[in-house]
């Protein structure tokens, strides 16, 4: 402080200091015998004019000595009113005191010679209160601040500090006066990014620039408490006279560890609240609270789990035996941020450990440097968490808290992780279990497919597809997705599987079965309970359903297909020509009172027809018209075998699998039924012709070497061909097909189905279709645009080697 000169000084003796305010000294009878020239100023009078005068020249009394009636000031003096030469009255302060050695004062007074009793100082009574209410607010920031004030000389040494200050350091005054801040913090170091390094390079920036620097936080220990960290907050600014002069550095420190920790805590939850719980992986769950704890909170963070509860299952009673633990994640301070992870391992901790402490009693468990915190979830225990800490220290309650706070956050997506695990097991094996598992070999076509579930994130869906066997060697090609995830979306696809199965057992057109299935889907969640036998939510109604449906007959060649909202096919030609049908899209089931309408197509031998879903095509990346690009693309090299061709297609269209939605592929090569297999007669409407259709499916019947099975063929032939005489109109016809089994089929012009009954004893007729049904494996009616087809299938006899095998897509 050397830089600070006298009048600087002099500030902080006030306006009553005898150099500076109006004196005068009394003698003992209260006689003026010294006037200071301040006094002059102040009143008006000169020494010639005042000296040997009463003090109650300068007013009524005059200034008197202190009384406890009089009105004091914090520093003693006293206000009185005293009148200037002129006659005004002047409001002063004014204090009063004996003079045991007056050397100094009559220096100043010019009283030497003479025996003085006691001065009088005064001064303007308003200048005075302003430096009272300076004086005592820089006492208070000396004494009473919770502030540490301390005050660096240019050379960056300590030269004054407060009781704050000084209470921060730990030490006496005397012991740190003089030292340089890094001297007294050697360890510390700033929490806050831009700054110079070191509490010295501050000052210095400081002291070159005047540029101020504002909470800035600063990381260190007492230095006379060392052990534990403390946080402050710091501020520094340059301090210069009135000319300008540079005088050295104050800083300011307030110690805000309590509050830094707290808000380092509440980061942290918030941080975790972000990125805790991102997925409903358990494994992945776990993982995540260990990088949110480590380094910030611990060195070390372990998760165990339950077995049971890492596989989806209800947590394990702790009954006396302890369950099997699963450790799913560990991380330390210093692992690579992308090093490989240890996969879950069972882990088995020895009775005693904090670990198994934890495990029976269900609390958490501490010592120093370690803590175990149960993962529970409405009251269950599911795991633990143990953090570990490099130093010795116990957990603090602030820290067990926030712990606890960490540790139920995770616990709450460890359980809707686990519980979506457990659903979405259920939902993948009823679903897998609803989808064909094996389909039968068909006489129409050569066929290969897939099925990929959607990613865990969003969960299981309702897409599905079938190969139904029709009648006349025809089949069914089916391809549906059921909108959104999870178990319903599996239950609602299997009814409707089994719903399409059902009614393409029909033999209904494609149309009209979609506008069946619209119906079902359409129902309300009422009508689906009543049908179903359950009680039925908002959420049972399926919407948003989407079907396509074809039927392929290898004898005609010709497709027939109509679609609900669903993606076209797309059709390769045996030249490889490549399009996709301009098909009606048709609105997705359940709208209700919109038609379907069919697209009928003639495909050449070997054509390829591909059924899909929109998974297959659509993702977050990609959108429909590009998916669809691709898989033409694919497509085009039709030749290859079915099953290549599919993996080829997932390959280019879902190379790191389903990411939004399942996705399904049905691929099919038609073939042609040979003409050798087909025999067909038209038969005039009369009763002759029943006995021509005898004689010509008995021929047909010898052609083939099967005249095992003439007989019930004869019956069968007769009893149906009569009946479209006895009941029908127009032309008949007759046809024989040899496949797998023997097929019979006679169409008519009408529209009226036949069915069994019972005749009475004495009942002439109504006998006929019953015999035909016991004789046969399976009959049928399916009705075409000019009528309707009786058919029959009979097995071949067991000798019989069977129709023949395919090839080059030829029977």
């Amino acid at each position: 402080m050397n830089a600070w000169n006298a009048a600087e000084s002099a500030d902080f003796r006030g306006p009553l200091d005898v150099t500076r305010a109006a004196t005068a000294v009394l003698d003992a009878q209260d006689r003026i015998i010294g006037w200071s020239p301040a006094a002059q100023r102040l009143l008006g009078y000169t020494p010639e004019e005042i000296i040997g005068r009463p003090v109650e020249t300068l007013g009524p009394a005059g200034p008197a000595p202190a009384s406890p009636a009089s009105e004091a000031s914090p520093s003693g003096s006293q206000a009185h009113t005293l009148r200037h030469r002129d006659g005004r009255m002047l409001r002063m302060a004014v204090t009063s005191c004996p003079l045991a050695d007056v050397r100094g004062v009559a220096e100043v007074t010019g009283t030497a010679g003479t025996q003085p009793a006691r001065v009088l100082v005064a001064a303007g009574l308003d200048e005075h209160r302003m430096w009272e209410s300076r004086q005592a607010m820089l006492h208070g920031l000396a004494t009473q601040s919770p502030v540490g004030l301390g005050i660096y000389d240019t050379e960056l040494r300590l030269i004054w500090a407060n009781g704050a200050y000084t209470r921060e350091i730990g030490l006496p005054v005397d012991e740190f006066l003089g030292a340089r801040a890094d001297e007294l913090y050697p360890d510390g170091e700033f929490v806050t990014e831009g700054y110079p390094r070191t509490l010295d390079a501050v000052m210095r920036q400081v002291l070159d620039t005047g540029e101020p620097v504002l909470d800035l936080h600063f990381v260190g220990q007492q230095p006379a408490a060392p052990g534990s960290d403390h946080v402050w907050s710091c501020s520094y600014y340059r301090l210069q006279d009135a000319q300008g002069r540079v005088l050295g550095v104050c800083e300011d420190a307030f110690d805000i560890s309590g509050r830094y920790q707290a808000q380092r805590r509440l980061n942290l939850l918030v941080e975790a609240g972000a990125r805790i719980g991102t997925t409903l992986d358990m494994t992945v769950t776990a993982r995540e609270i260990t990088k949110v704890a480590v380094p910030a909170f611990a060195s070390t963070v372990i998760v165990d789990l339950m077995r049971s509860v890492l596989h989806g299952g209800e947590p394990d009673a702790v009954d006396g035996t302890l369950p099997a633990l699963v450790r799913v994640a560990t991380r330390t301070a210093d692992d690579a941020p992308d090093g490989p992870l240890q996969g879950p391992h069972r882990i088995e901790y020895p009775p005693g450990s904090l670990q198994y402490r934890s495990l029976s009693s269900g609390g958490t468990v501490r010592e120093e440097g370690t803590m175990v915190v149960p993962l529970r979830a409405g009251g269950t225990l599911m795991g633990l968490v143990t953090f570990l800490r490099a130093d010795p220290s116990v957990f603090d309650k602030g820290e067990i808290e926030l712990a606890d706070e960490l540790v139920i956050r995770t616990a709450v997506c460890l359980d809707n992780a686990r519980r979506f695990t457990r659903e979405h097991t259920a939902a993948l094996t009823l679903q897998r279990n609803l989808l064909p598992q094996h389909l039968p070999a068909q006489s129409a076509v050569d066929l290969a497919y897939r099925y990929l579930p959607s990613d865990e994130r969003a969960g299981v869906g309702g897409d599905w597809f079938d190969v139904i066997g029709l009648s006349g060697t025809r089949v069914g090609l089916v391809v549906g997705d059921v909108v959104g995830h999870g178990l319903q979306a599996a239950v609602t696809m299997g009814r409707l599987r089994t719903t399409v199965r059902a009614l393409a057992r029909l033999d209904l057109s494609p149309d009209e079965l979609l506008s069946r299935l619209d119906d079902l889907v359409g129902q309300t969640a009422e009508e689906q309970a009543a049908t179903v036998g359950t009680d039925a939510g908002p959420d049972d109604v399926a919407t948003g359903v989407t079907c396509l449906y074809a039927v392929y007959d290898p004898v005609s060649r010709r497709c027939t297909m109509a679609r609900a909202g669903h993606l076209p096919p797309a059709v390769v030609d045996a030249e490889g020509g490549l399009y996709f049908p301009d098909l009606p899209a048709g609105p997705p089931l359940g709208l209700g009172g919109l038609p379907f309408e069919s697209l009928e197509i003639e495909l050449p031998v070997g054509s390829l027809i591909a059924l899909f879903t929109n998974g297959l095509v659509e993702g977050r990346d990609r959108d429909v018209d590009e998916g669809l690009a691709i898989l033409g693309r694919v497509l085009s090299d039709h030749r290859r075998p079915l099953d290549e061709l599919c993996i080829h297609t997932l390959a280019e269209l879902l190379p790191d699998g389903p990411a939004v939605d399942d996705s399904a592929l049905l691929l099919v090569r038609t073939r042609e039924l040979d003409a050798r297999q087909v025999a067909a007669w038209e038969l005039p409407a009369e009763p002759a012709a029943v006995g021509k259709a005898r004689e010509r499916a008995t021929g047909q019947l010898l052609e083939w070497g099967l005249a095992e099975l003439s007989y019930t063929t004869e019956l069968v032939v007769s009893e149906l061909v009569t009946n479209a005489v006895r009941h029908a109109s127009g032309p008949l016809h007759l046809r024989l097909l040899r496949d797998r089994t023997l097929l019979t089929e006679v169409s008519d012009t009408g529209h009226t189905s036949p069915h069994l009954r019972h005749s009475a004893s004495d009942d002439e007729g109504g006998r006929g279709l019953f015999i035909v049904a016991q004789l046969v494996q399976r009959w049928g009616t399916r009705y075409t645009p000019y009528g309707k087809t009786i058919w029959t299938e009979q097995a071949f006899p067991p000798d019989y080697p069977g129709a023949p095998r395919p090839a080059g897509g030829r029977l």
